[in-house]
């Protein structure tokens, strides 16, 4: 072999090691030693005899010479997990038979570095069916059985790459990998790999020699040099048992495809099927769910077993909207009203559609199907397809190489006997590689063991072994190296159980039954020894100083006791940076004393290093206390049991806002955090908290029972309405009469929070309360599932009442009930089952559950926690709905692209960027069919309009798309997608709103609101609905100039000209004035600011809705340092004009007032409803709801201690208020002006008084105009007319329009805005010097238009045929109206002037006079008559005075 291919070799094998998860640096510092080891075990070799072979390792390569490291391979590393060298080998395979449809067809079939789309991130309506599962079944709180014992992972090859074309199947959810980090083309696999290990190593060893087969399984040791200390285990073949995983349904690991030989290496660890008790348990509690759902199929249809079993049951109804998505519902229990759908089309004047359609016709693609139900089940397939950006864990491998290096260099420091400190910084060396590999923690029986050992260069510590004589001895060098072996066992068992590895260091077996001892009975202090904190940042070392501890203990947010604090001491650098406390914290309360849900907080704090300067000037510099991190972890397991032995704690990052909700898991995903030692006391039994049964004895006494002064008190503090603002005597008020409290049931929650104490001795009163106490509304009981109640039987008691909520209601509150797991205790609860089993009754409960799942992800702090849950819901899943949710995602991700794209571009190119990315889009449905979007599971579309897509020019550009519809009766899919911008905000505001609606529906009260949706898909970006006929205030208002904000006729002329008739403006009167009622309420309780007028749109039927809620709950936008929002809310002049219908003041106006008042009392009688749902969205991390002070402005707009009057007098005040302030008109105009820079010069300008725009196509090409007549006019002002004949090429006889002199003016002014003066002719002047006669310059400007259009319509073809000047000449409903004689001067016009035209023997406009009075007779018949009647009196009312 030549030097060039050895070399080549090399480098390939190079590439295999990097699989391992190690650094480069660290391979080669391995391998060096490694080298080094080799020479010294040969040079032994020739000086002393070989060892010999026991009789049972014949088979094996001779073991004269030192046993080569056996490194087995990680898998390749695919595009979302480069650098996680954590996973389990066997969740990182790619399945046989599987092909994504993702890929183009170019690539090839091996490896895609598409990503997986249903968690890739880093940074129809269905009628629920939920009943179906009630009925007949089990509950589900029922205690589940046994966690099944851990069992060890059969051994089957996850690395072998299968290529084949076979579509994918997504149940199995694989990831898709990278290219390998190989040179050559064989497909990575074993053999390739220990093949490149032992020619690395300078030996070539058959595969039969090397390798242990299939047949081997004798399990008995690999022999050793016997210089070996015999603490570390030797590698050892396990034999795979049994597993019981094929019998479950649900599991953590992934489904096995094929088989492997066992023991494809030399094995150092046993791998456990099941690596987290907690997981394990709640995937066995998961299958336990769909044991009850087994072969259940989501269908909006009721079984016909149930229809039978339902007394009452007349018919069943099916409704299907455009969109074809039928909706089934019984006329004995539920009214067509209380369906969305039909109040949408109450509201805006559709036509209902009503079909009855056949079970069979429906669409069931996304539900559940027999071969579901048959097909395992894999969580962490789901879980590990998350992107992370650092590596979790340590291979199994990687960390085999490290311990045999250590193992080496221990046996080298054994037998040397010169050059003792080179071979005591070499394994010093060894064990910082491996401490660095283990979280770079160092415990301190590491740190005793090597203080044994004298300095050396990369440890250099006071306390070492000084005196280097001592190592002359070799029985104190195996001291030192027996100590180090079992101190670095001990670091990888604390690792492995720490970090939920796949590898211990020796068999696990099934967990030992432990005498137990109830934590009530336990009388012990609770105290615990911290030892250090790892991974001291070195900038830490550098910027801090007095590092001290701050451990506290609460439950449900309340402190049980003092703080206790530790001393403060500095950096220490021993392997690594670290901070030394070495002390016990004891805390004044007792065991017996701790409620179960009991958490201790561990607070790190340190004070900044003074700047340079004298000494002087530090003195009088104030130094304060600055929070780095923190942790807070349950001292009861999820088995209730209370913790004990060594835990390693991951502190998180102290960040304004993190008090909140702080997670009770450790944080271990990001690389840099601080790793806090700890050490709780151990025992030979486990203290359990077990729940004591409920006290027989809870009295219930009558409210009438308590004297005046305390009912009147117990009143006040009742209606408070919510516990953040009850007081110390209000709690002490509230628990003393709590048996007075049960008339008022929707108060439980203000009555639990008053109880002194959750400890084992207060629970069998407070769970008597409970149970006695009248079942609450379901509304209600979202106060008992905030961070105040993490007890786990009150919260199995507010899901169990929360059970009998409909599935349409539960979509209104599911938001805030995903952000309520945050303050379960443990992964499995009632709440994450009674969601699971709504998912599965409902698809529309499973898509935004899904949905809302997924962008919880992006919360670092409870991030895996929603890992779990989300692979549990894709667990209860259909193949067909796993598919959709995947579809979507890969749109999501595509738009986000193409969206960020277009924001970075310049302006000038940004069109033609979004045209090619939607390129993309189309590619996307070229490959998918159909797909449902994020928004709404109902809107169902095909592809996509490229002509009808543009962006927004704003700052976040949002893009403006279009859809086709599924549906071929259905109208395009508007939607805008935004990226950039945080969507949670406009989600929960609409939320809200949305619920208000529903209230005052329900109380009969309809106040025509505009309900649209906006769902955030993660963390910067959303879809927003479109709706349709809806225009700005702000563009309405600049119809009229720039100054339009300060005028009062804009909006009223703008719906007169889109409702042309007296009916239908009444009725857009009717619908501007309670949509306006309700969003004046609306935006007031939620204090929605930053109110300019492009945050406020009309619809043409008059409902006005806003939209852009980045700022509430009082935050006001600020210009500078000026409040730029300084009104209540906003209510214009020009709103008041449009319901008095002109300047003064109306009844109307009354009725308006009088309909905020009634709207907004109603609202206050459901206070607490949305004080709960906003209190549970506190710890979402929305920006302007993150504290208490949040939540009071809502208190403090809905006043619920005060009475409707006072209410409604406060109101009226309001309304007063905000119609008078100036500066909302102020504001609109600032902004008019800020949004010219903003003017594209696509925007066309548009006439005022047109509904719509006109073409040339769209009306024929004109061929002449005539300016024939000026009529005086007296609406809607005093003035002149002027009569237009325009002729058509291709149309017989000629149009009437009449149009004023202003609006020949603006069509001027709106040209002059397109084309240069240059091509147009001039105009007349408006200006009149002197007192004219009205009829003399209305004849005047009659000739001056009749030149102005003449020259108009033979001028350059750009400017004759432009679209205004079409849609001005275009007939309005107002020229067919004033021409009630249109048929009659029509006729005149159409004679040379000065002619006679004979009309029944009458003479008809032989001169101006005649004409006048004539006319004026036609007026008067056309306003009195109908058209027909005046036809006939015509032939006599006609008379000539000439």
């Amino acid at each position: 072999m030549s030097a060039a291919q050895t070399q080549n070799d090399r480098e390939k094998c190079w590439g295999c090691l990097e699989s391992l998860g190690l650094s480069q640096r660290e391979l080669v510092l391995a391998e060096a030693l490694q080298m080094e080891y080799d020479a010294l075990a040969r040079h032994r070799q020739d000086k002393g005899p070989a060892n010999t072979l026991p009789p049972d390792t014949k088979s094996s390569p001779a073991k004269s010479e030192p046993s080569l490291p056996r490194r087995v391979p990680s898998p390749p590393c695919n595009n979302l997990q480069q650098g996680v060298s954590g996973s389990d080998p066997m969740l990182n395979h790619v399945q046989p038979g599987v092909s994504n449809f993702s890929r183009s067809s170019g690539e090839s079939h091996g490896f895609s570095k598409e990503p997986r789309y249903i968690l890739d991130e880093w940074e129809s309506d269905f009628e629920g069916t939920s009943q179906l599962l009630s009925k007949g079944l089990p509950s589900l709180d029922e205690p589940p059985p046994p966690v099944p014992p851990r069992n060890p992972i059969p051994q089957n090859d996850p690395f072998i790459v299968h290529q084949s074309s076979v579509p994918r199947d997504v149940n199995l959810f694989t990831p898709e990998v990278d290219q390998p980090k190989l040179s050559f083309g064989d497909t990575l696999n074993y053999d390739n790999l220990n093949d490149s290990l032992s020619k690395l190593n300078g030996d070539w060893l058959s595969p039969n020699t090397s390798r242990r087969v299939n047949g081997d399984k004798s399990g008995k040791a690999v022999a050793r040099s016997n210089t070996l200390p015999p603490q570390i285990p030797p590698r050892t073949y396990f034999t795979a048992q049994k597993s019981t995983r094929n019998q479950r349904r649900v599991s953590v690991d992934p489904v096995s495809l094929g088989s492997r030989p066992n023991g494809f290496g030399y094995e150092l660890f046993q791998v456990s099927e099941e690596r987290d008790e907690e997981v394990a348990a709640f995937c066995h509690i998961l299958d336990f769910v769909l044991s009850f759902v087994f072969r259940f199929v989501w269908s909006p249809c009721v079984a016909q077993d149930e229809l039978q079993q339902s007394l009452g049951v007349s018919i069943k109804v099916t409704y299907i909207s455009s969109l074809l998505l039928p909706l089934v519902f019984l006329l004995s229990t539920q009214t067509l009203v209380s369906f969305e759908y039909i109040q949408q089309c109450l509201k805006f004047d559709w036509d209902i559609r009503l079909i009855l359609t056949k079970r069979s016709s429906v669409n069931m693609e996304l539900g559940r199907t027999t071969e579901d139900d048959d097909t395992l089940s894999t969580m962490n397939h789901s879980i590990l397809l998350q992107e992370r950006p650092i590596k979790q864990t340590v291979t199994r491998e990687a960390l085999t190489l490290l311990l045999d290096t250590f193992h080496n260099e221990a046996e080298s420091f054994l037998l040397s006997e010169v050059e003792l400190p080179l071979h005591v910084e070499r394994l010093v060396q060894s064990v910082k590689a491996c401490c660095t590999s283990l979280a770079a923690v160092e415990t301190p029986d590491i740190t005793a063991a090597l203080n044994q050992l004298p300095a050396c260069p990369c440890r250099l510590q006071p306390k070492v072994q000084k005196d280097v004589s001592v190592l002359a001895k070799r029985e104190n060098r195996v001291a030192i190296v027996e100590k180090l072996t079992a101190a670095i066992l001990d670091l990888v068992e604390l690792y492995c159980s720490t970090f939920n590895a796949n590898f211990h260091t020796m068999p696990q077996s099934s967990r030992s039954t432990a005498p137990i001892q109830e934590a009530g009975m336990v009388t012990n202090v609770l105290s615990f020894s911290v030892y250090a904190a790892h991974r001291i940042p070195i900038t830490w070392a550098a910027s801090y100083e007095n590092f001290f501890l701050s451990c506290s203990l609460t439950h449900g947010g309340v402190e049980l006791c003092a703080p206790q604090h530790t001393s403060k001491q500095s950096v220490s650098k021993y392997l690594f940076h670290l901070v030394v406390w070495d002390q016990r914290v004891c805390f004044p309360i007792q065991i017996n004393q701790l409620p179960r849900e009991s958490q201790l907080t561990v607070t790190l704090y340190a004070t900044p290093l003074p700047p340079p300067g004298g000494a002087e000037e530090k003195s009088k510099q104030k130094r304060s206390i600055e929070a780095l991190g923190w942790v807070t972890m349950p001292l009861f397991s999820f088995r209730h049991v209370l913790t004990c032995g060594r835990k390693l704690l991951g502190l998180w990052p102290s960040t304004p806002g993190s008090g909140n909700a702080r997670s009770s898991m450790p944080n271990f995903s990001q690389p840099d955090s601080v790793i806090l030692q700890v050490d709780f006391p151990t025992s030979s039994f486990e203290v359990r908290f077990s729940t004591p049964a409920p006290a027989e004895f809870s009295p219930q006494y009558e409210f009438s029972r308590l004297d005046q002064l305390s009912q009147r008190q117990l009143h006040d503090v009742l209606h408070k309405k919510s516990l953040f603002w009850l007081t110390p005597e209000d709690r002490r008020l509230l628990w003393e009469k709590r048996y007075f409290c049960h008339v008022e049931a929707s108060r439980l929650p203000l009555v639990l929070a008053s109880a002194p104490s959750w400890e084992w001795a207060c629970l069998p009163d407070i769970y008597a309360l409970l149970r006695q106490w009248g079942c609450m509304n379901h509304l209600d009981t979202l106060g008992l599932l905030n961070a105040t109640f993490p007890d786990q039987e009150c919260r199995r008691t507010a899901v169990q009442w929360m059970d009998s909520i409909s599935d349409p209601e539960l979509l209104d509150f599911l938001p805030q009930l995903v952000q309520a797991l945050k303050y379960e205790c443990y992964l499995d609860s009632h709440l994450v089952r009674f969601l699971l089993r709504r998912a599965i009754g409902d698809m529309r409960i499973a898509h935004y559950l899904f949905w809302l799942l997924k962008d919880a992800l992006q919360d670092s702090q409870f991030s895996v926690r929603y890992q779990y849950l989300l692979a549990a819901l894709l667990c209860c899943s259909g193949r067909g709905l796993r598919e959709e949710f995947d579809r979507q995602c890969w749109l999501v991700n595509i738009l986000a692209k193409i969206a960020q794209r277009v924001r970075d571009a310049s302006p000038s190119s940004r069109q033609a960027i979004l045209r090619e990315g939607l390129e993309e889009v189309k590619q996307f449905f070229s490959i998918n069919s159909s797909c449902r979007l994020p928004l709404n599971p109902g809107l169902f579309i095909k592809g996509i309009n490229i002509q009808s897509c543009s962006y927004f020019n704003s700052n976040a550009v949002p893009l403006k798309l279009s859809f086709q519809n599924q549906d071929p009766l259905g109208d395009n899919v508007n939607v805008i997608f935004k990226s950039g911008d945080d969507l949670r905000q406009d989600m929960l505001t609409l939320q809200i709103i949305r619920i208000m609606n529903k209230i005052w529906i329900q109380e009969g009260l309809d106040m025509r609101m505009v309900i649209f949706r906006c769902f955030s898909t993660g963390r910067g970006r959303g879809m927003v609905e479109m709706i349709p006929n809806a225009e700005t205030l702000r563009k309405i208002q600049v119809e009229h100039g720039v100054t339009g904000s300060f005028k009062d006729r804009p909006l009223a002329d703008w719906l007169q000209k889109h409702n042309p008739t007296e009916d239908e403006y009444e009725k857009a009167v009717e619908n501007f004035i309670y949509s306006c009622a309700g969003c004046c309420v609306a935006t007031y309780i939620l204090g929605i600011c930053d109110r300019h007028n492009d945050n406020i749109m009309l619809k043409t039927s008059g409902h006005m809705f806003h939209i852009d809620f980045g700022k509430f709950l009082g935050h006001a936008q600020m210009f500078g340092n000026i409040k730029r929002d300084r009104a209540p809310f906003v209510f214009t002049s020009d709103m008041a004009y449009v319901i008095n219908g002109g300047d003064k003041p109306s009844s109307r106006f009354h009725d308006f007032v009088d309909l905020c008042c009634e709207a907004y009392n109603l609202i206050r009688k459901h206070a607490h409803l949305f004080l709960n749902l906003l209190g549970l969205m506190l710890s979402s991390g929305i920006p302007e709801l993150s504290d208490v002070d949040d939540l009071k402005y809502v208190y403090d707009a809905l006043r619920p201690h005060e009475s409707e009057a006072d209410a409604t007098m406060h109101f009226t005040r309001l309304i007063e208020s905000s119609l008078g302030s100036v500066a909302t008109k102020l504001n609109f105009f600032i902004h008019n002006l800020a949004q010219m820079k903003f003017a594209s010069s696509e925007e066309r300008p548009v006439l005022t008084f047109a509904p719509r725009v006109y073409t040339l196509k769209s009306d024929g090409v004109i061929r002449s105009l005539f300016v024939c007549r000026h009529i005086k006019t007296y609406t809607p002002s005093k003035g002149y007319s002027y009569v237009v004949k325009v002729e058509r090429e291709g149309q017989q006889g000629s149009t009437l329009v009449q149009r004023t002199f202003e609006e020949f003016h603006e069509l001027h002014c709106k040209l002059q805005l397109i084309f240069p003066s240059s091509k147009l002719p001039s105009f007349p002047s408006r200006f009149v010097i002197g007192r004219s006669r009205g009829e003399a310059l209305a004849d005047r400007r009659k000739e001056e238009l009749n030149g102005y259009v003449w020259h108009l319509i033979h001028a350059a073809q750009e400017v004759a045929q432009c679209d205004l000047i079409y849609t001005f000449f275009h007939p309005l409903p107002r020229d067919e109206r004033a021409g009630s004689v249109g048929t009659v001067v029509n006729a005149l016009h159409n004679k040379p002037a000065g002619m006679k035209f004979l009309f029944g023997n009458s003479c008809f406009a032989c001169c101006d006079i005649c004409y006048w009075i004539n006319i004026a007779f036609l007026h008067l018949f056309v306003k009195c008559i109908d058209l027909t009647f005046f036809q006939v009196l015509l032939v006599n009312f006609c008379v000539c005075v000439c």
